[in-house]
């Protein structure tokens, strides 16, 4: 049997079963991988940097749990750098399956900066959870003339105009910025109604493969920022000096590609052969 027989009749069980070999053998292997920010990841961090005590800003965490591994790193390193500024933080979801999530997210984080920074961001003061909504275009339309027109109250039934945070904001023109973490097209409800109608200044975090889509909104400068996939939230964690699971998946992707190039490299090499063995002789001809 040739090499190019033995090639094709490579089971492709064997394939997936050394990539998920690979994929684990990381885990336990103790390196890091070099991780350096491109410029529209940086310019969120130092936006929300540049912000004062007590400024408001707006998190929409509008993805499901099917998206937590590319987003749910960024929401973290996020909110607890904006808690750890001290903004006025608004969240919502505009995602139907994902309010119990976000809610579970806004928590974490407030616990863990009662164990990282020495103080617990409290409720209503520091911060909001407004829930879920549907219908993201309305909602998203609705709050640029009153937050209270789509959300009277927030998660947790209490009326907005008795939460102290929430007296001091009626609408966009109230808050610094919306960042929207995205997993569908909520981000273009984002810039259509968002951004293009009331003026919103937009960042966006999403998966790997949305990002590739948005950069032409990045460079007209309808958003300040994009946030794409896993490899995204590791630069945002690194800015935040705060590495967590994106960081920590760099390896694994690291070992996934490298074996995905080389089955790649196999499998011209099969069609190369191939195409020479079936090649027509000067005999033949």
């Amino acid at each position: 049997m040739t090499l190019h027989d033995r090639l094709l009749a490579l089971d492709r069980r064997w394939v997936f079963g050394v990539l998920a070999l690979f994929v684990i053998i990381p885990l336990f292997i103790d390196f890091s991988v070099p991780v350096t920010p491109v410029k529209e990841v940086r310019e969120i961090y130092d936006f929300i940097e540049g912000l004062k005590p007590g400024d408001y800003i707006l998190l929409s965490l509008d993805y499901d749990p099917g998206s937590m591994a590319e987003l749910h790193p960024v929401a973290y390193a996020m909110l607890e750098q904006c808690y750890a500024k001290k903004l006025k933080v608004v969240t919502l979801t505009l995602s139907a399956t994902g309010a119990q999530m976000a809610e579970e997210i806004v928590k974490d984080v407030a616990d863990s900066c009662a164990l990282y920074h020495g103080f617990k961001p409290q409720r209503g003061v520091d911060y909001v959870y407004l829930g879920y909504k549907p219908y993201p275009g309305i909602i998203i339309l609705g709050m640029g003339m009153n937050f209270r027109i789509p959300f009277p109250q927030d998660y947790y039934g209490t009326t907005l105009d008795s939460i102290p945070m929430m007296r001091g904001i009626k609408n966009y023109d109230n808050i610094k910025a919306v960042i929207n973490l995205s997993a569908g097209n909520v981000s273009d409800m984002w810039v259509a109604d968002g951004n293009a109608r009331y003026g919103v200044k937009l960042a966006l975090a999403m998966t790997g493969v949305m990002a590739a889509d948005y950069y032409p909104y990045y460079q007209s400068k309808q958003v300040f920022g994009i946030i794409g996939g896993m490899k995204g939230a590791a630069e945002y964690e690194s800015l935040c000096k705060n590495p967590g699971t994106a960081t920590e998946a760099m390896k694994v992707q690291v070992f996934a590609h490298v074996v995905i190039i080389i089955f790649i490299i196999v499998g011209n090499l099969a069609y190369f052969l191939g195409k020479r063995k079936n090649a027509p002789t000067q005999e033949s001809k």
